[in-house]
């Protein structure tokens, strides 16, 4: 008899573990009845994104900001985490949107979901003062640093492919926490020969931080139609289609009444919108 009340209270323990467990998940999704939306970003990626003492700073902030803003049904949080852990943390679920400057690839379409677009900005070469390059052909032999699996890398690799008659642009992989902050720098004091980035940061940091370098937009087309173009990314889920579609409605909205051009001219010092479909 003893025995079957100690299984019966461990089962009822048990049931009541799961049931608390399923309600601090719950708490953790929801704040006075309104969804929380987890926006992932590296905080290192100014003017899109940064942080002015504990505050969330940048255009992709701000118009993440504006999107859920007097929203019943959402509210935003913000999350810094290191740039190469935004989207595996999309995949587990931790966030809800990618804000961090994003362009669209096929590798990414193949498992996201993108956003209208935000922004335009096409790529550049950040050399030495003094030293320019304005195309992909005139960094062969150069040596630069980039993040596996960005766009940029991609376009150096696929010009390196495209090219084995020349001299391969030497590519030196850095870890996320290796900021464009600090390889603009190694730029400055030639430890490297150029960046590839987008014109808007480049021109952004060089000015902000006072580097003598020099930014040269880059004369070749790469990529297709969305080249340049920056998008918020969500998971390729139910939820996921829900919220893209809540933000693209806003986002047309913002984009009609001018807060996107306003927020443009803000933190990019001229209007990087009006052209966008």
């Amino acid at each position: 008899m003893k025995k079957k009340s100690v299984i019966l209270l461990s089962t009822l323990a048990l049931i009541f573990l799961a049931v608390l467990s399923a309600c601090s998940t719950q708490s953790q999704n929801q704040s006075d009845g309104k969804t929380v939306i987890k926006v992932a970003t590296d905080s290192d990626t100014a003017p899109f994104t940064y942080k002015d003492g504990k505050t969330y700073k940048g255009y992709d902030i701000d118009v993440v900001k504006a999107i859920f803003k007097d929203s019943k049904d959402y509210q935003v949080e913000f999350v810094t985490t290191p740039f190469d852990s935004i989207l595996t943390g999309i995949d587990a679920g931790r966030y809800q949107i990618a804000a961090n400057d994003f362009n669209y690839n096929e590798q990414r379409a193949q498992k996201y979901l993108f956003s209208d677009p935000i922004s335009r900005s096409n790529a550049a070469i950040v050399s030495q003062k003094g030293t320019q390059y304005s195309s992909l052909d005139d960094l062969s032999g150069k040596s630069t640093e980039v993040i596996s699996g960005t766009n940029y890398a991609q376009i150096l690799e696929k010009w390196n492919t495209d090219h084995p008659d020349k001299t391969p642009i030497q590519i030196n992989y850095v870890s996320s926490s290796t900021g464009v902050t600090t390889r603009v720098q190694r730029v400055e004091n030639g430890n490297i020969d150029f960046i590839l980035y987008d014109a808007i940061s480049a021109e952004y940091i060089a000015k902000d931080q006072g580097f003598d370098v020099t930014v040269t937009k880059l004369s070749d087309q790469v990529g297709d139609k969305t080249d340049g173009l920056e998008y918020l990314v969500f998971a390729d889920t139910k939820e996921g289609k829900e919220l893209q579609s809540f933000v693209n409605k806003r986002l047309k909205t913002l984009k009609k009444d001018g807060t996107l051009a306003s927020l443009s001219e803000t933190y990019f010092g001229g209007d990087y919108v009006s052209g966008l479909d």
